[in-house]
């Protein structure tokens, strides 16, 4: 078994990905590798597995390393399953807890259909540790949504996708219209709150599942009958707009009509990213309405649910821009949105709607202005010290498509000045395309590697971590807006976490996942590093798992006073022998040989594959 590798410093260049692409018709597997072992219950067509931990790093090797990261599991199961300690020992102060992840399980049908990755129905994951037993156990399921009751056969375990997805493209099925579009898969986040479990997708009802378990209970409403007023009577119903009326309002009335009546979407499409405000106790959900994907318009609305799902404050904004929000950031008075532009593609809204393209073909990034507008709206209006008007965007010196948050902070002086610094992943708008992230090719149903691997000279337009930082005088007027890499750090990462009790305060640390780039083929994507950044002396350490192994995103759980004081947690995907291991790390020791504090054996029967997002539940 090939040992992690750490190390303080990281390279500024990494080999770039050859000039041929990785074209999925033309490889065949190498000889080393063999068919592909019945890891589901219908095994993945033509994918194989190797019989060696051979580290030649070849386009070939390197194409069915990216694929692993993308094959079924359709086992669930019955009960949970003690992992086996593999290296180390888990802490006996370790805090009680569980720390689940979901992302999708499901790729390929058993009637010739695939599905892009973020169409894949949710796979749930969770991982109980008990530190006094010195003990982990495993547990998985599918989310049982409206879309995959229907999609899978309860009694045969076969699957026929019907719901075309945002995404995909049905290859069996009706295509011609098929308005399944809105096909909630709860694939992309997950959060316990208020007792309820809750997996999240972006533009969905949340699913509750049952914690203990992980069987599906329904359709958990958050905002059903949101419109009322709010029994707290604290901030209730708040509405501010850019726009009264017009042309806009009356082709919303008529897309409503469409949107809600045949392809059957909400009202209101909650976003998959929530935050949580530990110092408040609540948590921050924001939705917006279906008919603005279509429109140069958004409607936000932001709630905020005390830990008895208590409606404590709602503020909705109106604004005049064509934009889509995937993650977004708080601080004490601000909700803060970075507008990434959007546009309407007439030819691709044609084939959408026939049927013959994925229905986000009917958009486009907007790349007309070389800035980024970001909005700081008031989270509580009648607490408003300054001036500023918030319809006005401030507009960052830079375009950037922003990708996930980590952590942002206000800060004012004695004399009523504020800064705001937000830490985050961001790509360039050249790189971002609906239709290929992850490399997905909507016509053939295969992925493609080359697209998450910029070539020589792009490498900045993947995502890496920025640091943004705004200056406003007392009155509220923004004298200062720059964009710069966090750490002065260029190496393309993404999924930045934080110490939670440190969120919307001043952080020290920011942890994210990167590559070593020891991987020609595959230098950037997948990760196969965790990083530690210290914000303030503008250091890098960095811990990774090793050749031919990837990871997601990291998840940190706190213990002691100090900021890094604590336990970082990521899944380890070694694909070149179909394995996942649970991994828990030093925060303090990441950049040493010893960061390793205990690693964990998925069994080989329930091998999954690339999770999206995580949470840890505490007992406390």
């Amino acid at each position: 078994m090939e040992a992690a590798t750490s190390s303080h410093f990281f390279p500024r260049k990494i080999p770039s990905l050859p000039r041929t692409l990785l074209h999925s018709q033309s490889l065949t597997p190498p000889p080393t590798i063999r068919c592909a072992a019945a890891i589901t219950t219908t095994p993945e067509p033509q994918l194989p597995i190797t019989t060696t931990t051979t580290t030649t790093d070849d386009s070939i090797t390197a194409f069915w390393d990216y694929q692993f990261l993308f094959v079924s599991q359709r086992s669930e199961t019955a009960k949970p399953i003690t992992l086996r300690v593999i290296e180390g020992s888990i802490p006996s102060d370790f805090p009680l807890g569980t720390y689940y992840l979901t992302g999708p399980g499901i790729f390929t049908d058993d009637h010739g259909s695939t599905v892009h990755p973020l169409d894949g129905h949710g796979y749930l994951r969770a991982f109980e540790i008990n530190g006094s037993k010195g003990e982990v156990k495993f547990s998985a399921k599918y989310i049982k949504t409206e879309a995959q009751m229907e999609e899978c056969d309860q009694e045969t375990g076969k699957w026929r996708f019907t719901y075309r997805g945002p995404f995909s493209v049905l290859r069996a099925g009706k295509k011609m219209g098929n308005v399944k579009v809105m096909k909630n898969v709860a694939n992309t986040s997950v959060v316990k709150w208020g007792g309820r479990l809750l997996c999240l997708w972006e533009g969905g009802v949340p699913y509750e599942i049952e914690s203990e378990t992980l069987d599906t209970v329904g359709r958990f409403d958050l905002i059903d009958g949101e419109d009322c007023v709010l029994k707290s009577g604290i901030n209730g119903g708040v509405s501010h707009s850019l726009n009264q009326g017009g042309v806009w309002d009356v082709a919303a009335r008529l897309l409503k009509l469409i949107l809600y009546g045949v392809y059957n979407m909400p009202p209101k499409r909650l976003l998959s990213h929530y935050k949580i405000d530990q110092h408040r106790e609540r948590l921050l959900l924001v939705s917006c309405n279906a008919e603005d994907m279509l429109l140069p318009q958004s409607t936000l609305t932001f709630y905020e649910f005390d830990c008895n799902y208590k409606l404590m404050n709602k503020q909705t904004f109106n604004i005049t821009e064509h934009m889509m929000i995937h993650d977004w950031a708080f601080t004490d008075s601000h909700y803060i949105l970075f507008g990434n532009r959007i546009k309407l593609d007439i030819p691709g809204s044609m084939l959408a709607l026939s049927g013959i393209s994925p229905m986000i073909s009917a958009l486009s990034v907007d790349s007309s202005k070389p800035t980024s507008s970001i909005y700081l709206l008031p989270r509580f209006p009648d607490e408003v010290v300054d001036n500023r008007d918030w319809r006005i965007p401030i507009e960052a010196p830079k375009q950037m498509w922003l990708l996930h948050v980590g952590n942002a902070f206000e800060q004012r002086d004695i004399n009523g000045n504020m800064e705001i610094q937000i830490h985050a992943a961001a790509c360039s708008y050249q790189w971002f395309n609906f239709c290929k992230m992850f490399g997905y090719n909507w016509k053939s149903g295969k992925l493609d590697p080359a697209f998450m691997n910029a070539r020589e000279g792009e490498e900045d337009s993947l995502p890496h971590l920025v640091e943004v930082t705004m200056n406003f005088d007392k009155e509220g007027q923004c004298q200062n807006c720059s964009v710069e890499p966090l750490n002065q750090w260029t190496t393309p990462s993404d999924f930045p976490v934080i110490n939670p009790v440190v969120s919307s305060r001043k952080n020290m640390y920011v942890y994210a996942a990167t590559s070593s780039g020891s991987c020609q083929t595959l230098p950037y994507f997948p990760f196969d590093t965790v990083a530690k950044l210290n914000v303030e002396n503008k250091s890098v350490s960095t811990w990774s798992v090793g050749s031919r192994r990837f990871i997601g995103e990291p998840i940190f759980i706190a213990k002691g006073d100090t900021e890094d004081d604590g336990y970082l947690l990521v899944v380890e995907y070694a694909v070149s022998i179909q394995r996942c291991y649970l991994v828990i790390l030093d925060p303090k020791r990441i950049g040493e040989a010893d960061a390793v504090i205990a690693k964990l054996e998925v069994p080989k029967s329930l091998n999954f594959a690339l999770g999206f997002h995580g949470f840890w539940a505490g007992e406390d």
